[in-house]
């Protein structure tokens, strides 16, 4: 599920832009699926909490996800260590995962073991490129809020996958997509905060006023 959760943020990757016009009016998910295609190169700064039923706060990651290239995804973790995980993609659909830490040998794996991050791979390819109908054999889609503020929701198709992905939440300002939260069938949510968002949490530390900057309740 990290790994998922990885190709996610890094395929939506945030970019600072300014709030759309008419910020009341109600959005659809077109109006979402259309901000969020952009072609590489992106990237963006992230603060990544993963909750867990045993630490009494969320661990917390940061760093910078970068797609230098339409075939490859990076997440740098600069704290509370280093580590940096590339994902490649070849023409012909394979490709491979690289996972290196700082003092250890670098681990490189092919996607073809992990064929839920392959699907997803693919499917957020489509959402890149503004492709719905490729999106939708994957994903049941729905949004809601307005341009100044909004949610889009993906739910797995596939039967593998929703084995071991509830759902996908996405949670926006005007164009600037600011934070994703990975909800898993069994195990603790993941939330990435993204763009303005990760750069505020930087001066935030409670758990509710994260997941209030997370869904838009806490400016800027």
């Amino acid at each position: 599920m990290l790994l998922a959760a990885l190709l996610l943020a890094a395929t939506a990757t945030a970019w600072a832009a300014p709030q759309a016009a008419d910020p009341g009016e109600p959005i659809d998910s077109g109006w979402v699926l259309r901000i969020l295609a952009r072609p590489a190169p992106m990237r963006t700064n992230f603060v990544e909490l993963r909750s867990s039923r045993l630490l009494k706060e969320p661990l917390r990651l940061s760093g910078e996800y970068q797609r230098p290239d339409e075939a490859t995804l990076v997440r740098q973790v600069r704290a509370p260590y280093v580590e940096t995980t590339t994902i490649t993609t070849d023409a012909a659909g394979g490709g491979q995962a690289t996972i290196e830490r700082k003092g250890k040998s670098a681990r490189t794996f092919p996607l073809s073991r992990v064929p839920e991050l392959a699907r997803l791979r693919d499917s957020f390819g489509a959402l890149l490129s503004g492709d719905r109908a490729a999106l939708e054999r994957h994903y049941e889609i729905s949004a809601e809020g307005t341009r100044r503020s909004w949610q889009m929701t993906l739910v797995p198709k596939d039967a593998e996958l929703a084995a071991k992905l509830r759902d996908i939440r996405m949670y926006g300002r005007g164009i600037e997509l600011r934070c994703i939260e990975t909800h898993p069938v069994q195990g603790d949510m993941q939330r990435t905060l993204l763009a303005g968002a990760a750069r505020t949490a930087h001066d935030v530390s409670g758990t509710d006023d994260l997941v209030a900057l997370c869904h838009g309740d806490q400016a800027p």
